[in-house]
């Protein structure tokens, strides 16, 4: 199988009918597999999407929302293609700028090429703003540079796509997680039209979602492989502001001045409590972390590829006897 293009969806009946032709004519004359990963829909989509099936498609349903992070794990371990696409099911991605994407990959020697919505058919104030404040935030702090890290049109190869480890709500972070694993990314312009039929799934309300998610995503990027990296310096940074600032209440004290009830005593306090807790999580995360390794038998490390020069065969003489 060429290419495996996966498609979740949720409750979006009116899409499925056109987003196949869609697909049938931008693919006429490749080898492809959609795999349809229904995300708990409560309309008609599975229905629909068994009433317009052809060969090509694959239809995954989960037994109940587990939301797009999720879904789209399910059908990339479903899929059998050497290169995997992942799209929107509401028609605002174009399966016409998938061959091109193709090419790209393949010419250009990537691992994975995403998306970039050049003219977002979105709303200005609710989507487009807070998109590009998300987008600058992210790139700023983990390094990646993707100008859209919404966009879910993507292209990538096989052994990329199958080693995300996808969990919870990251799917905005898949080029942080493929960058993760020596996946070398590149981005190109696609069409992006707007929703006709069905209702957006997005909204302001994720705001909170996606900052916990790139606190955690952050974490993994620097520090999950060395925890004590991260609390270590702060506890002992703690420890030291809250020690000096012991000390000078014990001298102050042993002057004859009442030192009771200050403040300063309180957060002298509070600093040697948090720096002995900072320095109890980094060791108990360098533990888990041991553990979470070390009982899977997983390496710290991934291999890209061995060399070895093969020695030349040396014939040996046989005795004349």
């Amino acid at each position: 199988m060429k290419l495996s293009l996966v498609i979740t969806l949720l409750n979006e009946e009116h899409n499925v009918a056109p987003l196949l032709r869609q697909i049938t004519d931008a693919l006429t004359g490749m080898e492809y597999e959609i795999i349809f990963v229904d995300d708990g829909s409560t309309d008609n989509t599975v229905k629909h999407i068994k009433d317009c099936a052809d060969d090509h498609v694959k239809l995954v349903i989960l037994n109940k929302n587990y939301g797009q992070t999720t879904a789209i794990a399910a059908g990339i371990d479903c899929s059998a293609g050497d290169y995997i696409v992942t799209l929107d099911g509401d028609l605002q991605n174009d399966p016409e700028d998938i061959p091109m994407m193709l090419n790209e990959l393949i010419t250009g020697k990537w691992d994975v090429v995403a998306g970039n919505r050049k003219n977002r058919k979105d709303g200005m104030l609710l989507r487009k703003i807070p998109s590009k404040m998300a987008n600058a935030l992210i790139r700023k702090l983990s390094g990646v540079h993707i100008s859209d890290y919404g966009c879910t049109l993507k292209v990538f190869r096989r052994e990329v796509a199958k080693n995300l480890d996808l969990y919870g709500e990251l799917h905005r972070f898949i080029p942080i997680l493929a960058k993760l694993k020596g996946a070398r990314i590149t981005q190109m312009d696609v069409k992006h039209h707007p929703r006709i039929y069905g209702e957006s799934k997005y909204g302001l309300g994720r705001t909170f979602k996606v900052i916990s998610d790139l606190i955690l995503i952050l974490f993994y990027q620097k520090y999950f492989r060395r925890p004590i990296h991260l609390f270590g310096p702060l506890g002992i940074v703690a420890l030291i502001a809250g020690g000096v600032i012991n000390l000078y209440l014990l001298f102050l004290k042993i002057l004859g001045e009442d030192i009771w009830g200050r403040p300063l005593l309180i957060l002298g306090v509070v600093l040697l409590l948090a720096g002995i807790q900072f320095i109890t999580f980094g060791l108990i995360a360098e533990l888990m972390m041991r553990i979470y390794y070390e009982s899977q038998s997983k390496k710290t490390y991934n291999i890209k590829d061995i060399f070895i020069v093969e020695s030349k065969n040396t014939r040996i003489p046989q005795a004349v006897g």
